[in-house]
């Protein structure tokens, strides 16, 4: 006779395999979250600062020539012109020449910087094949987009520090600060401006030169042209016109009004604030240029 007796009921069957892990801050196991099912929600604070410190890092190393050559060459400028032009006691806006001349050069060498950290970020990438080092962690286009531009904006702010340090050196230099908010709303403006610029010629340019003729046929001659050097008041009134639709002569005077409280934008803070607001909406278009380019994946995924 067969033997009847209930058998203990062993384990179920495995339906599906779970796959588990030791979580080193636990010490517990844990199952694998399902394929497709993102683990990284809201912001990637660890990826973002990674990138960002990978940026700082990578122009830090050449300091002399990323922060400190900047600082030399724009002082040249400051000796250049003020023996030049600055003869004879030469007063612009209520201050001697070099002290109207120095903010103008101290911004011009922020917005130059900025640019050029961004510009070179993915461009590097992209020659030396290494880009996907860059397009494969898991970051966002928003947040690849803050990394590189938060690291121009560290090495403008950088630059315009030593360049500030060096312009405290000559003797005809008198910098206050009439209007500090100004001189940080204007400067972030202007490094932000050109790092998002800088960011789309990266996206766009497919060798160094393509990056050199944006930065000899479009930054420098907008730099030069913006009223670093003069007042455009002193132009005639067609280019005048021409230089008030410059982005970049109301970023360098707004910089200007911050130090000395006087400005070729006007001497109120109404018309001072006007620009302000208007730069801002200029970096915010800015801005959602970039990321559309990004997020379509434009010169990067072909």
């Amino acid at each position: 006779m067969a033997d009847q007796s209930p058998k203990p009921a062993g384990p179920a069957p495995a339906t599906a395999f779970e796959p588990e892990f030791i979580d080193p801050e636990t010490g517990s196991a844990r199952q694998f979250a399902p394929k497709g099912q993102p683990q990284i929600t809201g912001i990637n604070r660890i990826g973002l600062w990674s990138l960002y410190m990978k940026e700082v890092r990578r122009f830090l190393k050449v300091q002399t020539q990323t922060i400190w050559a900047p600082a030399v060459t724009t002082l040249l400028f400051l000796v250049i012109f003020t023996v030049a032009l600055g003869r004879g006691g030469r007063e612009m806006l209520g201050v001697s020449f070099a002290s109207f001349v120095a903010p103008g050069l101290i911004m011009m060498a922020m917005m130059q910087n900025a640019f050029a950290n961004s510009s070179f970020s993915l461009l590097v990438g992209k020659i030396q094949g290494t880009i996907v080092d860059v397009l494969m962690p898991p970051l966002t286009e928003g947040e690849l987009m803050l990394g590189i531009v938060a690291a121009a904006i560290t090495r403008a702010v950088l630059v315009g520090g030593a360049v500030a340090l060096a312009m405290a050196l000559w003797p005809s230099v008198a910098l206050g600060a009439a209007h500090p908010w100004a001189i940080v709303w204007f400067g972030l403006m202007g490094a932000t401006m050109l790092a998002l610029m800088g960011l789309m010629a990266s996206l766009w340019a497919e060798k160094f030169d393509h990056n050199a003729a944006v930065t000899n046929f479009v930054v420098a001659p907008l730099s030069l042209l913006s009223g670093t050097f003069y007042l455009i008041s002193d132009l005639s009134p067609t280019f005048e016109a021409i230089s008030r639709a410059n982005p970049f002569f109301y970023m360098i005077s707004g910089f200007r009004f911050g130090f000395l409280g006087r400005s070729d934008i006007g001497d109120t803070n109404e018309a001072v604030l006007a620009a302000a607001v208007g730069t801002g909406v200029l970096n915010l278009l800015l801005g959602i240029a970039t990321y559309a380019l990004i997020r379509s994946g434009w010169k990067l995924k072909s």
